[in-house]
């Protein structure tokens, strides 16, 4: 069948070569002039299945409150009379209990392991370069307190058979000898070795050439205005050069998904919470990270894509706003140079960006068929797209073609809302 797929970001495109691998014949739209130019351009860089968690977890609305007054705060709120905003805050706070964080992490973990799985197989058998490194993940504890909460993380990652190490101090400078220098800054950390990194942005880009070069047609430069339908089907897709008609529609657009499927009567609760990322070269090997480092006061991530740093982070709950405050780069820079002091060039341009993370209230993203006959999701990821996306891509692509998944897909639906 032809299959059109809305949006040429990481799940896009994952979506769209796993469909032309199962025969169909692909059209992808994005009004960007190429692939991967927003929420996949520049996140933190890491793949780290053993971190899919729900940011709906018991203790945050709590935790919340602390973030907000902190100086370097990871968590920004801008409180503004936008329903949207409000509906999902609300859905967000009902998914703060025992029960609901661990069946939504359920939800969440099976996929991301099989994505990442999967991530492999396709580098091995397409061999796509993209400054990947499978050197693991590091989370860093500053606090004899948050130390001690790793416990219930580590109950968790057993529970999903996730393999770990608690480090001590000596643990954590053996993994990351960039520490060295800021060993009294941190008491302790939490190793998952299983987690990957990697260029998103460079990723998407190959893997969008390969696709072309099997056949999927790319209509970049064009603006998708609507879904045409009666209202049971959609029977093509209105754009700024025309309408483009298939038998199946794939949307794939992030935080701008729900938009589309307002007028189908259908409420998608994903809504764009905003996070920021520098860029900076690596100037001293020996002090730079070699992986991810989590900073666990912070919530930011340091990235050692080949030569360069790339630090990602913070939450900011304002709307589409894509604006760039100068501290928040402030807050990015002091969390690498009070870990990584001289492990990168951060005198010079920093090449500070801002993107729109489609977070869902419950946290797994939702993928899967819609009321709508021929109209299908692949959207909602969060922070983890970079994580999910193979997966995802392949998943979507068993579903639409009707064949088995390798991967459940309980659960993961815009039915459980």
């Amino acid at each position: 069948m032809r299959v059109i797929v809305l949006g040429a970001g990481v799940i896009g495109v994952t979506s769209a070569y796993y469909l032309s691998r199962a025969g169909h014949e692909v059209t992808v739209i994005d009004r960007q002039p190429g692939p991967a130019l927003e929420t996949s351009f520049a996140n933190a860089g890491e793949v780290s299945p053993g971190y899919a968690s729900p940011w709906a977890a018991p203790g945050i609305p709590q935790k919340a409150v602390r973030w907000l007054l902190m100086k370097h705060a990871p968590l920004i709120l801008r409180p503004k009379p936008d329903a949207a905003m409000l509906r999902w805050l609300a859905m967000m706070l009902r998914n703060c209990t025992e029960a609901r964080y661990a069946l939504n992490k359920s939800r969440m973990v099976g996929l991301a392991e099989f994505s990442r799985d999967e991530l492999k197989r396709l580098r091995g058998t397409l061999g796509i370069a993209y400054d990947e490194r499978a050197q693991g993940t590091l989370q860093l504890f500053r606090t004899e307190k948050q130390l001690a909460g790793a416990a219930k993380d580590m109950a968790v990652l057993d529970d999903f058979g996730v393999d770990y190490e608690l480090l001590d101090r000596a643990g954590c400078v053996a993994a990351e000898p960039g520490l060295a220098a800021t060993s009294d800054k941190f008491v302790g950390g939490l190793c998952l070795p299983g987690d990957e990194t990697g260029d998103c942005r460079m990723f998407t880009r190959a893997l969008a050439e390969r696709a072309a070069a099997e056949g999927v047609e790319f209509r970049y430069d064009t603006v998708i205005e609507a879904l045409e339908h009666d209202g049971r089907r959609v029977s093509g897709v209105r754009t700024s050069a025309g309408v483009v008609r298939g038998d199946a529609c794939l949307v794939a657009l992030a935080s701008y998904s729900p938009l589309l499927l307002k007028p189908f009567g259908l409420t998608l609760p994903v809504y764009p919470v905003k996070g920021y990322s520098i860029t900076v070269p690596v100037a001293d090997p020996d002090r730079a990270p070699v992986s991810t480092l989590l900073d666990e006061s912070y919530k930011i991530a340091i990235t050692r894509l080949g030569n360069r740093v790339r630090v990602g982070g913070m939450a900011e709950i304002s709307g589409f706003d894509r604006s760039l405050p100068a501290r928040r780069q402030a807050t990015l820079l002091h969390s690498l140079t009070d870990l990584f002091p001289g492990g990168a060039k951060v005198d010079g341009e920093t090449n500070f960006w801002s993107g729109l993370r489609p977070m869902t209230p419950d946290g797994p993203p939702v993928i899967g068929k819609t009321p709508v006959d021929n109209l299908f999701l692949n959207t909602g990821h969060g922070t983890l797209g970079w994580t999910m996306a193979c997966g995802s891509g392949h998943l979507i692509a068993s579903l639409i073609g009707g064949t088995a998944p390798a991967v459940d897909p309980g659960g993961l639906g815009i039915d459980r809302y």
